[in-house]
């Protein structure tokens, strides 16, 4: 019987804090605002007008999350009123390259993807 707690040579495993980890880094409204910070530092409203399919709420949340992360900072702006502007960290800009990764395998494989979903829902699949 193949041990199956430890890991084989070459073997990814997807643990409880992975999965915790990618849900909070990776998710809709994420990729949005790290896409946008890639670009630029950005206010609280520059980030709502960039992105306005998202609610204040969701994006408060997804801040706090990247925030929490280290993925994102927040940085005090000494104007009058102060502002906050959020900008990506040096561990923000490591998460660039596996997510062009990603995107890349959509776009090559997203035909094939529409297809079987389409004989899915026709129910052939």
């Amino acid at each position: 019987m193949r041990d199956t707690t430890t890991p084989q040579v070459g073997e990814l495993r997807i643990d409880a804090p992975h999965r915790e980890l990618l849900d909070q880094v990776l998710d809709k409204w994420s990729l949005s605002v790290l896409n946008e910070l890639c670009e630029r530092p950005c206010r609280f409203n520059e980030l709502r007008r960039a992105i306005p399919a998202v609610t204040q709420k969701s994006l408060t949340a997804t801040l706090r999350r990247l925030e929490r992360n280290g993925i994102i900072e927040r940085h005090v702006v000494a104007t009058r009123p102060v502002a906050v502007e959020y900008r990506i960290t040096r561990l923000g800009k490591t998460l660039r390259a596996p997510v062009d990764t990603l995107l890349e395998w959509a776009d090559t494989y997203l035909p094939q993807i529409e297809h079987a979903r389409t004989a899915f829902d026709a129910g052939i699949g």
